[in-house]
């Protein structure tokens, strides 16, 4: 794999050559081209990069570093801190973060302080609610009933998988009947009362069958 960018990483006079990998990628998604319908040229357009922050690999770039490499990346983890340094992508400085992981660092580029927006601006209408006791209670056994590992596998891009449906059907020359995918949830007029149902139902759900073995108790996450 090619490196996105190369340089150095240093501490006090400890330093190592490393190059950074780009860690996700959207090649898998479907994309859709635009034609130019009088020449029959594809348009593209200039997005800026300053609004996106980007995750990399961090691996140490020639054999001669690499023990240099693995002394800082392993005083990082039993520190458990995360440093900060700074270099030049796309002609342009850039903070990133860097942490231990695996075998190699995580780096993360970090926006400056003007590219971010005041919470204030959006949340300052929002009044200071009194929350019943008894309401927090219930909020917090629906969230541990629903508490498990953290599996990334498990979760499915249906869009995508939904755009590639209705490609093939239309490549074999059919088109596939409209399903409303999404029903609006019912307005909540009493939240106590809803609150309640939601416990008895999830209760409902993890009560094991008659004769039938109880599941196992679920780790927290």
């Amino acid at each position: 794999m090619r490196p996105y960018w190369k340089g150095y990483l240093k501490l006090a006079l400890v330093s190592c050559p490393i190059a950074l990998h780009a860690a996700c990628s959207t090649a898998e998604r479907i994309a859709f081209r635009q034609i130019n319908k009088a020449t029959g040229n594809r348009l593209r357009q200039q997005l800026d990069q300053r609004f996106f922050d980007t995750l990399y690999y961090v691996t140490p770039n020639e054999p001669v570093g690499q023990e240099a490499f693995a002394v800082i990346r392993e005083a990082m983890r039993n520190k458990g801190v995360v440093a900060l340094g700074r270099l030049v992508l796309s002609k342009r400085e850039r903070v990133i973060a860097l942490e231990a992981y695996d075998k190699g660092l995580l780096g993360t580029t970090l926006r400056y302080p003007y590219e971010v927006r005041k919470p204030e601006d959006y949340f300052c209408d929002l009044p200071d609610c009194s929350i019943a006791p008894d309401m927090l209670r219930l909020a917090e056994h629906i969230l541990d009933s629903k508490t498990a590992d953290f599996d990334p596998t498990a979760f499915r891009d249906r869009y995508e998988e939904a755009l590639l449906a209705h490609l093939k059907a239309k490549q074999a020359g059919t088109i596939p009947e409209r399903t409303q995918s999404f029903v609006p949830p019912p307005r909540v007029v009493n939240l106590m009362e809803a609150l309640r149902r939601s416990v008895a139902e999830d209760t409902k759900r993890a009560a094991p069958r008659k004769g039938a073995p109880a599941a196992p108790a679920r780790k927290r996450a």
